[in-house]
């Protein structure tokens, strides 16, 4: 499996999910800057936390206008797996890729630390961790508070496409402590925390890595 992790003007987790992906898990990866227009040959995409664009506008609105994107929407169209985080998890959901919204934390500050969490295991992305199972992972964003009217959300319980929630306390206020979710379809993900920055002891904690893990698991079960 080949992966492309977009690079934006700000970008700055792109090279942890390189290295996640590519040394940690053995996968095939490349960066490919915002500005092509082509994703041929590539089975899945990432999407780096940072700044794109320096949010002066809303986070992720300007990216999602990027030369990259209709190659982006192309993939997931055709039901491959598209990963988004942090920044990522705002561009997905500007270029209408996920539902809902993202707006500034409830207290309006910056939250940066190892947050608790529960994984629904019932998704391509979740598959290698135990039902409910309870991880830890880092946040670092302003503006991950989740918003949804009722409809949205009633569809994302009802489609079990909540695949990460808030586990205690809820960092930014996001509606029914939501953390991350996937498409109707299951191919694409956004989460605010960073797997990609928990993906060995060293770090302190491995636990980023079952998402990975599960990535690469449903590729080839999809291949075989």
């Amino acid at each position: 499996m080949k992966f492309a992790v977009i690079q934006f003007p700000g970008s700055n987790c792109d090279f942890d999910l390189l290295w996640a992906i590519r040394d940690v898990m053995g996968a095939e990866a490349e960066f490919v800057w915002h500005d092509e227009a082509s994703l041929a040959g590539f089975d899945g995409v990432l999407i780096p936390g940072g700044f794109s664009y320096g949010d002066y506008l809303r986070c992720g609105a300007i990216a999602s206008f990027a030369n990259i994107m209709p190659e982006i929407i192309r993939l997931a169209n055709e039901g491959k797996l598209v990963f988004g985080t942090c920044n990522g998890f705002q561009i997905l959901v500007e270029a209408g890729l996920l539902p809902g919204g993202l707006i500034r934390n409830e207290k309006l500050k910056f939250v940066s630390k190892w947050q608790s969490l529960r994984v629904n295991n019932q998704t391509k992305f979740t598959s290698e961790f135990a039902e409910n199972e309870g991880i830890s992972l880092p946040i670092a964003h302003g503006e991950g508070h989740y918003i949804a009217d009722e409809a949205t959300l009633a569809e994302l319980r009802a489609n079990h496409q909540i695949a990460f929630t808030y586990d205690g306390e809820n960092p930014n206020g996001s509606a029914e402590a939501i953390a991350g979710i996937t498409n109707k379809a299951g191919n694409v993900l956004g989460m605010m925390p960073h797997p990609e920055r928990a993906v060995e002891d060293l770090l302190g904690g491995s636990d980023g890595k079952k998402l990975f893990a599960s990535i690469l698991k449903n590729f080839l079960e999809v291949q075989a």
